[in-house]
């Protein structure tokens, strides 16, 4: 069955206090028990603010790091879930779902490439 990814993207900044925090979890709690149930969830996690990334990058032939985002912006990947559907309209539901649970956040939903898909070059 095809699976999804569902990006969560939050602003730049502190999270949220307890007070607004604690209710979103609580809620997505219960959606990945939702998910879970209907056998739609692979798995789903959080990440730490863009500060603590490392990019790595060819240059020349050498590896090169840098500290911090890829990318600067005034959003970031903050978390996700990957889900199974058997369409993209199946998706779209758990995303609207994951949408609703967390309120004014965005939620990008994107089928994955499936193994043939990224093993076929006239894939890309």
């Amino acid at each position: 069955m095809p699976q999804y990814l569902l990006s969560i993207y939050q602003g730049d900044g502190d999270p949220p206090g307890p007070e607004i925090l604690d209710p979103i979890m609580e809620r997505l709690a219960v959606l990945n028990q939702e998910m879970k149930a209907a056998g739609a969830w692979v798995f789903s996690g959080g990440l730490h603010p863009p500060s603590t990334a490392t990019v790595l990058r060819m240059d020349n032939g050498d590896v090169l790091m840098t500290d911090g985002p890829y990318a600067e912006g005034k959003e970031h990947l903050g978390g996700f879930t990957v889900v199974r559907a058997p369409d993209l309209d199946a998706a779209l539901v758990w995303g609207r779902r994951l949408a609703e649970a967390i309120g004014l956040l965005p939620i990008e939903v994107r089928p994955l490439a499936d193994e043939a898909d990224s093993c076929d070059p006239a894939a890309t």
